[in-house]
């Protein structure tokens, strides 16, 4: 009797893998839920012609996600909608990656590349509320001690997250704020200021000039939730002579630029248009 030979290497696997090595049934599982998140509740129908897999395809795929908790399904509707397996697996990801977690590495960066101490602040009323700094090196810095406070509107990080507001928040902020002249360049609530706020808003970064602190500046960003509302900001602080106006925009793209690598890798989102 001959002898059946017997297959060798490895055996074939069950998925078909991509050329870039990725398993295809895998990526379009993370497609369909990905989609099933973002639409908040859709068709089976809607769902296939959004991630371009037959109807068959995708029934499967949220079928197996449902048994797993990641998508249930809406009878009365006949719809698709996240599950609670992908709410607790968010809410993992949310526990582990606070702001001042993510921030801290991109605040020394953000200094290493500013030459300027660099600040993690977040709101707490009408004040903000420094809860993380990286010195620069230079004799002459900015120094703000973990927990101080100041009014937003004396404030670059402040004022980022002041222009950030809805008319409605900005008034309710504004509104419950005890007004002090710091220095002779502060903006009170008024014209001045809500000018000051467009131009931010406009641009993306905020400018202090010698507003909280004589001999001081300080260039801001609000850094956002996953609701696009502003949460907390980032700035670089330091003497006014290295921030002048020639210089100050290329401080702000870097602020500006930090803040939304902060706002994305927490899960926020920046705000439309």
């Amino acid at each position: 009797m001959e002898t059946q030979k017997r297959p060798r290497g490895r055996p074939k696997s069950l998925f078909k893998e991509s050329s870039a090595g990725t398993m295809q049934s895998l990526d379009r599982a993370l497609g369909v839920l990905t989609t099933v998140a973002r639409s908040e509740r859709s068709s089976l129908s809607d769902l296939a012609r959004e991630v371009g897999v037959p109807t068959a395809t995708t029934h499967r795929i949220l079928v197996t996600l449902q048994k797993h908790g990641f998508v249930t399904f809406d009878e009365e509707r006949q719809e698709w909608m996240v599950g609670i397996e992908a709410y607790r697996t968010g809410a993992s990801f949310l526990r582990r990656n606070s702001v001042l977690e993510i921030g801290r590495p991109i605040l020394r960066r953000l200094m290493q590349d500013s030459g300027e101490t660099a600040n993690l602040a977040v709101p707490d009323g009408a004040e903000v509320v420094f809860v993380g700094q990286v010195e620069t090196q230079n004799p002459i810095r900015a120094f703000f001690p973990p927990g101080a406070r100041t009014p937003m509107y004396a404030s670059g990080t402040g004022k980022a997250i002041l222009a950030a507001l809805s008319e409605e928040g900005l008034k309710k902020v504004l509104g419950a704020t005890d007004l002090t002249a710091f220095t002779e360049n502060t903006y009170l609530p008024g014209p001045g200021l809500y000018e000051d706020l467009t131009e931010t808003r406009a641009r993306g970064w905020s400018f202090d000039r010698e507003e909280r602190y004589e001999g001081m500046s300080c260039i801001g960003a609000a850094i956002f939730n996953d609701r696009a509302e502003p949460c907390a900001g980032i700035s670089v602080s330091g003497p006014t002579v290295r921030f002048s106006s020639e210089h100050a925009p290329e401080l702000g793209e870097l602020v500006l630029n930090a803040a939304q690598e902060i706002t994305y890798l927490s899960g926020g989102r920046l705000p439309k248009g």
